[in-house]
């Protein structure tokens, strides 16, 4: 029975016809699946940093910006795809406004103090061009959260689709969380792995 509605609720307030719709769940899914593609090329055969002469650290600029500009073109497709979606109350008038307001500040909150705590290379895949840190950052937020930049992202997903009443968009946030959790199986121990091998470097030095 729950199941069952769940399935008409799914039905009556998503609208599969809408091509924007695609076109956001294909960019949500392009974004981590492509930079871990990429950064992990770039690990085995250095590919970004022999564009720039060498320079690792450029390299890593370049693709914190395509990786940047490519966030902000998916929350924008994001964006124009919940608003031809579907509008239903899903929140009490009262809680309308503040929820979304509250939910979208505190993820723009892990979201911004995680990439303040990285840098730009620990943000954006800098272990792959060899760039690694000194030690694992154990403050806020990785002290609340082992993914906050993930989670927060997701919170704001979620955020815009409760201020803008679209049920249609926390379906997509469910999708959303559930790419990250695939991104995050290949992306994790893949890092542990160039950090491993780091420290087996160093003992191996030391002996």
């Amino acid at each position: 029975m729950a199941s069952k509605t769940l399935i008409d609720l799914f039905n009556t307030s998503v609208d599969l016809k809408q091509q924007s719709l695609t076109i956001s769940l294909l960019a949500i899914a392009f974004n981590p699946t492509a930079w871990n593609i990429v950064a992990r090329n770039e690990y085995r055969n250095k590919t970004i940093t022999r564009l720039f002469g060498g320079n690792p650290r450029y390299g890593c600029y370049f693709l914190a910006l395509m990786i940047f500009s490519f966030g902000i073109l998916r929350d924008s497709l994001y964006h124009i795809a919940i608003l031809k979606q579907p509008r239903q109350a899903i929140l009490p008038a009262e809680y309308a406004t503040i929820v979304p307001a509250v939910l979208f500040i505190l993820g723009q909150i892990f979201v911004v103090t995680s990439t303040w705590a990285l840098g730009i290379t620990g943000t954006f895949l800098g272990d792959y061009f060899g760039i690694l840190m000194d030690s694992r950052v154990e403050g806020f937020p990785f002290n609340v959260l082992r993914d906050p930049m993930y989670v927060g992202s997701t919170m704001c997903f979620a955020a815009t689709a409760l201020w803008y009443e679209r049920p249609a968009g926390l379906f997509i946030t469910l999708y959303v969380y559930i790419v990250y959790l695939i991104a995050l199986r290949f992306e994790g121990p893949f890092t542990d792995m160039i950090y491993s091998k780091r420290a087996e470097k160093a003992k191996a030095k030391a002996l």
